[in-house]
């Protein structure tokens, strides 16, 4: 017993030791001079700490209202780390019946060592700049001056908010190490909230109550007398050390999902000789209140400025899903996006209409409303797209972007009218993030998948002849179909051929493209098709009488795209796909096939990616017959390890040599 209270004691010993140093302004000439992190020498900058503390001050007009003060302290090693030079403070701006969060730059210095010196530089006030972000968010970037490597920055701000729902987020994880994390939330007894810790680092976390008291003028009862308000106070720390880098490696939606952070949601409210009062909202509250909005539910309603456009657009023997095609294919080709996000109407429908520039709900809006016209079942769906996080309790703030929902003869269809190159269950990538929330005007709400289904193929054949000298000569069809094809779209429509055939020469290094033709990129019913010739001097090794090629040619995948050791967040491919080859190469008069790689196939467990080679020949060819499935559009970090030796046996079966010798 008395060893486990020792080493309690060493624990806290060491937190608290360690929570001494973390204090803004005691920069050492050490600390500048330091050239390399030495727990992980490959760091470009490191935050020395980050700290924050959240306490409620009381007003007799509104109650309690919340602030966060923050403490950072960052060390730049090299270059790449000079991003942390702009430094970003999001903040919210969407409230409807509060006034908007407000960000105080307190201090924010530069360090740097010159000679034996150490100069320290203000940030002044014309290198702090506020941008609108959309409408429900703003932020505030704080330039620091004469970064170099070496340097040190500093940084002090307050959050204020009058919104106790919820508490700032607090992330103490990020793409550099991190050596010190603390938060700490001095909350009245009267409120009780939900604490949750996203991503795979687990803070230490202490509890107390402590005694406190609050001072104010009162002004409601017109004495203006001085009031003191007692009360206990929950004081929660969470303390995190030597937290890792979180680096993005391919595959990832993105990378802010998966970065530890700390968020609270308000759950109970207990004031003294009241019933405790259940806060936490629901997805219904969510739903109904949003729709309950003008912006919303009312611009729904609207219909009469597009009936003569859809009456003209809807033929009487039209089934359900070609009324569905029809109105997808007019409101893409009539709006055009502003590139806004949210999910409430602007400048509204009608206008919108008029002027054919919407933004995303307004253009969805007009797509919903026409469908139900016509005779669809249609819903909106709120969701958070890739780059803008997921929610992890009910909150309508995590939501930026609203869809269409369809119901065409009990199938559940996807539509987003904002992308010229989308179609039915093709969504823009951007809004591929897990699940969405389907809201109906009752009140009513349920969770929808977002991701797809159902495998995009493509299909490439090739036709090669290999020479003599260790040229090969062919013809290329490829085929892309579903998300494949609507990615090329995305890309690569409206370049001239030109850029296309450029396009091919870069992607496949030394390969040479004539008589380039592409098929179907403005048919959207249809799979884009790719023809031409190429010539390459890089796919042979000619060495004595022998010849060494890979089946694959240029199109060989010769590293494994997953080199982590660890990976702990899933593996997102998009959208499930099938990438198929078949390949005939003609082998030069005069040599004889001398070795040829032998069939395999592999599958990785519960089916979630397969491949199958086959390989044959003749006396005057050799046949490749290839496909991989990547089964699941996200696989989860459980599996990496099996996916990592996927893609190493894939790697290892596709730059097998076929051997040609001389005769």
């Amino acid at each position: 017993m008395s060893n486990r209270i020792f080493c309690l004691f060493f624990i806290l010993l060491s937190c608290h030791l360690v929570a001494q140093k973390a204090v803004l302004g005691k920069v050492k000439k050490e600390e500048l001079a330091e050239k390399v992190y030495a727990k992980d020498t490959s760091a470009s900058a490191v935050i020395i700490f980050k700290k924050a503390k959240t306490t409620f001050t009381y007003y007799e007009e509104n109650g309690f209202e919340s602030a966060t003060e923050f403490d950072i302290k960052i060390k730049i090693y090299k270059k790449e780390g000079f991003d942390w030079a702009n430094f970003d403070i999001p903040y919210y701006v969407g409230y409807e019946n509060l006034n908007d969060e407000y960000v105080d730059i307190i201090s924010a210095y530069t360090y740097n060592l010159e000679g034996n010196e150490i100069i320290k530089e203000k940030v002044v006030s014309q290198s702090k700049f506020k941008k609108v972000i959309n409408e429900f968010w703003a932020k505030k970037t704080i330039t620091f001056p004469n970064v170099k490597e070496g340097s040190i920055i500093e940084l002090k701000y307050r959050l204020k908010s009058e919104n106790i729902s919820v508490l700032p987020d607090f992330q103490f994880q990020y793409n550099i190490p991190v050596d010190y994390a603390e938060y700490e939330s001095q909350v009245p007894e009267f409120y009780i909230y939900k604490g949750m810790i996203r991503g795979y680092v687990k803070p230490e976390v202490t509890y107390n109550v402590e005694p406190t008291s609050q001072s104010f003028n009162s002004k409601i009862d017109k004495t203006n007398v001085g009031k003191v308000m007692r009360y206990n106070q929950i004081v929660t720390k969470y303390i995190a050390k030597d937290i890792p880098a979180l680096r993005e490696e391919d595959y990832v939606n993105s990378i802010n999902n998966y970065y530890g952070k700390i968020e609270h949601e308000l759950e109970l409210v207990r004031y003294p000789d009241q019933e405790p009062k259940q806060i936490a909202t629901t997805w219904e509250n969510v739903a109904k209140s949003i729709y309950e909005e003008e912006r919303f539910g009312k611009e729904l309603k609207e219909t009469a400025y597009f009936m003569s456009d859809l009456n003209l657009l809807i033929k009487k023997d039209f089934t359900k899903r070609d009324r569905i095609n029809a109105v997808l294919s007019f409101v893409k080709t009539r709006m055009n996006w502003d590139e806004k996000y949210g999910y409430y109407t602007k400048k509204g429908v009608i206008k919108a209409y008029q002027e054919k520039v919407g933004n995303v709900a307004e253009i969805n809006f007009i797509l919903l409303s026409m469908l139900r016209m016509a005779g669809v079942e249609a819903y909106p769906v709120l969701i958070s797209t890739r780059e803008n996080g997921y929610a992890q309790f009910p909150n309508k703030s995590i939501f930026n972007y609203v869809i269409v929902n369809v119901i065409d003869e009990q199938q559940s269809l996807l539509l987003d009218a904002t992308d010229k190159n989308s179609d039915i269950n093709i969504l823009p990538i951007r809004d591929l993030n897990w699940n969405g929330r389907v809201i109906k005007e009752d009140g009513s709400s349920s969770e929808i998948d977002l991701m797809p289904q159902l495998n995009s193929k493509e299909l490439i054949n090739i036709i090669a002849q290999i020479k003599p000298e260790g040229q090969v000569e062919g013809k290329i069809r490829q085929q892309y179909f579903d998300y494949n094809a609507y990615l090329y779209r995305d890309k690569y429509n409206g370049l001239v051929k030109e850029s296309l055939v450029d396009r091919l020469e870069k992607k496949y290094k030394g390969i040479e493209v004539t008589d380039y033709e592409v098929q179907n990129n403005l048919d959207l019913t249809k799979p884009i098709i790719e023809n031409y010739n190429f010539t390459t001097n890089n796919s042979v090794e000619v060495i004595g009488d022998k010849i060494y090629t890979s089946p694959f040619l240029f199109f060989t995948l010769d590293v494994n795209p997953f080199k982590q050791e660890v990976r702990e967040y899933p593996v997102d491919f998009g959208y499930p796909h099938q990438d198929k080859y078949n390949i005939s190469l003609t082998i030069p008069e005069g040599y004889v096939i001398e070795t040829l790689p032998t069939p395999k196939a592999v599958s990785m467990p519960d089916g979630l990616a397969n491949f199958k080679y086959n390989i044959s020949s003749t006396e005057k060819a050799v046949q490749i017959s290839y496909a991989i499935d990547i089964n699941n559009a996200v696989i989860g970090s459980e599996y990496y390890d099996a996916l990592k030796s996927f893609f190493k046996e894939l790697v290892n079966k596709q730059t097998e040599k076929i051997v040609l010798k001389k005769i």
